[in-house]
């Protein structure tokens, strides 16, 4: 109930390109989010996904998160995760082209579960350094796998505030982040938190479903909050999050 109320508020404020005046986020929205173009790169994301789909494996996931709405065993067919709890071709063409927007060349993922999202992240730059972490060892092999031919991924076996608060993390240089894995309120602030000493003033981080349940839809609301966040986006299924100080504080709703 409360992600229908979320989606129908969403509806409601959500606007295109017509509805922005501000320069950046209409520039980013015409050139990235709308762009229309079939890039190379999107066959490999469709054989990723296909592999995926058509392994019909069994693994036994770890789920260090918020839990599942959709799975009610640990036990899990690898297709089945692929169709339910990953990312969509959509979400991860559109990731894709982010990446191409912004030319991020240190990028963190936390959450790689079977590493579609992290192909997306590292397929633009095979020079960007792409650091993925994964509490499930079971789900980290597969991505592992499905990956094989990228070689600018470093997966990383580690429960995420764990490797978060490695002091070479706060000094990290990370140009864009992208969150997915526990989707609770108290995780998604710590990360937030933990992460902040490493931002800079181009720096993009992207939420994952900013809106699965009201504690996240909460856990949004006070990043948007934070005195550091000037600009954000809210496409429903993720929050985009930017920190430069030459704009003013906004906050964006816009449709993808």
């Amino acid at each position: 109930m409360s992600l229908i109320q979320s989606y129908l508020k969403f509806l409601s404020q959500s606007t295109n390109q017509h509805g922005v005046h501000s320069p950046f986020v209409f520039q980013l929205v015409t050139q990235c989010f709308y762009d229309k173009k079939k890039y190379s790169e999107y066959q490999t994301l469709n054989e990723h996904r296909n592999t995926l789909l058509n392994n019909t494996s069994s693994i036994h996931v770890t789920d260090f998160g918020a839990g599942s709405r959709v799975f009610k065993s640990n036990e899990r067919k690898v297709s089945e995760i692929a169709k339910n709890a990953g990312i969509s071709k959509k979400r991860a063409k559109l990731l894709f082209r982010i990446v191409r927007y912004f030319k991020p060349e240190n990028i963190l993922e936390s959450g790689t579960s079977l590493g579609f999202a992290t192909s997306a992240l590292a397929l633009r730059n095979p020079n960007a350094k792409v650091t993925t972490l994964e509490a499930c060892s079971n789900t980290q092999s597969i991505a592992k796998s499905n990956c094989k031919k990228l070689n600018n991924i470093d997966f990383i076996s580690s429960e995420f505030s764990e490797y978060l608060k490695n002091d070479k993390v706060s000094t990290a240089n990370y140009q864009l982040i992208y969150f997915d894995g526990n989707h609770s309120k108290k995780a998604t602030l710590e990360y937030f938190n933990l992460l902040l000493p490493t931002i800079q003033n181009d720096t993009v981080w992207i939420f994952d479903d900013i809106h699965w349940s009201s504690e996240m839809n909460k856990a949004w609301q006070a990043i948007k909050k934070h005195e550091k966040v000037t600009v954000t986006i809210d496409t429903f299924q993720w929050g985009l999050v930017f920190f430069r100080r030459e704009q003013a504080k906004e906050h964006f709703t816009i449709r993808v």
